[in-house]
């Protein structure tokens, strides 16, 4: 596996994207894809965050994110891996695995 962790990222807000029939909050998203990896991918280092676009924003490139979701060009949940984006609004595992994979995750077989 490469030498830095992947950097995962969810933005989204308490609010469930109006588009967004039945799907989970991006907060639930967060917690559901966290579990998902941690099972699917054990003892794989990675670093995960949850953005809350409507609320204290930390930095330039996060508020840019949350302006883009804000004025319609996302859907949010937004999901993120190494700043590419690999879901947004009704998140699927396929495409973050995948891109885990690709950056030499091994899955556990006895999932």
């Amino acid at each position: 596996m490469g030498q830095t962790k992947p950097k995962i990222e969810i933005y989204g807000t308490a609010v469930i994207c109006a588009s967004c029939v039945n799907a989970p909050s991006s907060k639930d998203t967060y917690e559901w894809l966290q579990a998902a990896i941690d099972r699917k991918y054990p003892n794989q280092g990675y670093d995960i965050r949850y953005i809350d676009i409507e609320g204290p924003i930390e930095n330039e490139r996060d508020q840019d994110y949350a302006t883009r979701i804000q004025e319609d060009e996302f859907f949010y949940p937004l999901v993120l891996i190494n700043d590419e984006v690999v879901g947004e609004g009704y998140v699927q595992l396929k495409p973050v695995f995948t891109t885990l994979e690709n950056l030499g995750f091994v899955p556990d077989e006895t999932v």
